[in-house]
């Protein structure tokens, strides 16, 4: 059974930082891009950050350029995403999701993704 668990959200003052990770089972997650999406109240979905499977390609909102960084660990089947200076505007409900295309490139578009986690509440706040 294929599966996404993420992990990693909680309650952070502005300016600090948080660590997602993504954990699959069922497949082997370093063969499909992975994209980090998140959703805030009242808002609609929006892709945050992507890696590409066959490359080391990663993508970034522009929002969170030069804060957010996306990896992978392929021995232990995961994917992060670190979140450094975090501002009340990150504050959502992260996902992580899994192509099941291998790529040389990965997109935000949320259409090419296939499986999903249940996402893991991030809230900046003093």
């Amino acid at each position: 059974q294929v599966q996404l668990v993420e992990s990693g959200g909680g309650l952070v003052q502005p300016g600090g930082s948080l660590k997602l990770s993504c954990v699959a089972s069922g497949f082997t997650l370093d063969y499909y891009p992975i994209a980090w999406f998140r959703q805030a109240p009242g808002k609609e979905r929006e892709g945050v950050s992507c890696i590409a499977s066959i490359s080391s390609h990663t993508n970034y909102a522009d929002s969170v350029k030069g804060r957010f960084t996306i990896s992978r660990d392929n021995a232990k089947n995961t994917v992060y995403l670190q979140m450094n200076n975090l501002k009340p505007e990150d504050t959502a409900v992260y996902y992580c999701a899994a192509d099941r295309t291998p790529s040389l490139i990965c997109t935000s578009e949320s259409t090419f993704y296939d499986y999903w986690g249940q996402g893991t509440q991030v809230t900046v706040s003093s």
